[in-house]
């Protein structure tokens, strides 16, 4: 499977595992990669020495190429872009800021720069700022969301229409014929998260990942708009949020409720009540934890099986 997107991170199918806080550790990126796309290490949980330790690991358990995904609005952004380049990652995804600020240091260094986008106005932003290519992710996938509430399947032909960088579409995508609808759509490689949260290799506590697989539609939520949009599974947690917007909560209050190291209690830790559950409505089709090779087979065997019936008929 030969394409823009395999040739720019040089890995055998166009598939991108997600760079999600507390799942996405240095086992799950290189297994992505070993399998034959491109793995992520999620650097937005993880402090600058643990970033470091995990680029090591990551380089001992995969010869193939992986990457760092970096939220822009990490406090110590400095330190880990120094690591990333010490430690000679040749790919960056970064996320929630603009992509003028590290895109140009990144490129000097040689490495390939990829852009997180929620609407056509911030991928021509991105492309302007000289990334190599554009995550366009809509409002169905889980964690922190665009404020436009723009879908998949809306999104990408509309970003395709406006720019010559290559796509990557994300959000609602774990399985080949999702990865195939985004391709028709003009998407030339997809970014999957939460089919790998519910992997063996993810570092994702079991209770979440055994929550993952026993979503259904209309179990997700986008909330807290007011400080990041996100999406949850609706738990103790989500409810209490709900019983505050009842009473018309200033921003500060919200920001009292969520508190701090919400994600890391529900994700990493595994409080299935009080913590954030952050997945994607796709994970209403996730039904078992497997390993990441299996994950592989079934989406690229089911990507060539429908894309082969598309061309019979």
């Amino acid at each position: 499977m030969k394409n823009k997107i395999t040739e720019l991170f040089k890995v055998k199918y166009p598939i991108v595992q997600g760079g999600m806080v507390w799942v996405s550790g240095w086992r799950l990126a290189s297994a992505v990669s070993n399998a034959g796309g491109l793995g992520l290490i999620g650097a937005g949980s993880m402090y600058p020495d643990v970033l470091r330790e995990h680029i090591i690991k990551c380089k001992k358990a995969t010869s193939k190429p992986f990457g760092v995904n970096v939220p822009m609005l990490y406090p110590e952004i400095e330190k880990l872009m120094d690591i990333i380049v010490e430690e000679g990652v040749k790919i960056v995804f970064t996320s929630a800021g603009n992509p003028k600020t590290w895109t140009k240091f990144l490129k000097e260094k040689g490495i390939t720069v990829v852009h997180v986008v929620s609407s056509v106005k911030f991928a021509l932003k991105a492309e302007a700022a000289g990334v190599d290519a554009i995550v366009c992710e809509g409002f169905e996938a889980g964690g922190h969301n665009g404020r436009e509430e723009t879908t998949t399947f809306t999104l990408i032909p509309m970003v395709k229409e406006q720019v010559k960088i290559p796509v990557i579409a994300a959000g609602g995508i774990g399985t080949g014929r999702g990865m195939l609808a985004a391709m028709v759509l003009g998407a030339d490689g997809v970014q999957i998260g939460s089919r790998f949260a519910a992997t063996v290799e993810s570092s994702a506590h079991i209770n979440f990942k055994n929550t993952i697989i026993d979503v259904k539609d209309g179990d997700t939520y986008l909330t807290l708009k007011e400080l990041a949009p996100v999406r949850l599974v609706k738990n103790k947690f989500y409810n209490d949020v709900q019983k505050l917007y009842k009473q018309n909560p200033s921003k500060k209050n919200l920001i009292e409720l969520l508190g701090r190291a919400r994600s890391k209690k529900g994700m990493f830790e595994g409080d299935l009540e009080e913590g954030e559950l952050e997945i994607g409505q796709i994970a209403g089709l996730i039904h078992e934890i497997i390993p990441v090779k299996d994950v592989f087979k079934e989406i690229i065997d089911e990507f060539n099986l429908v894309n082969s019936l598309i061309i019979s008929l």
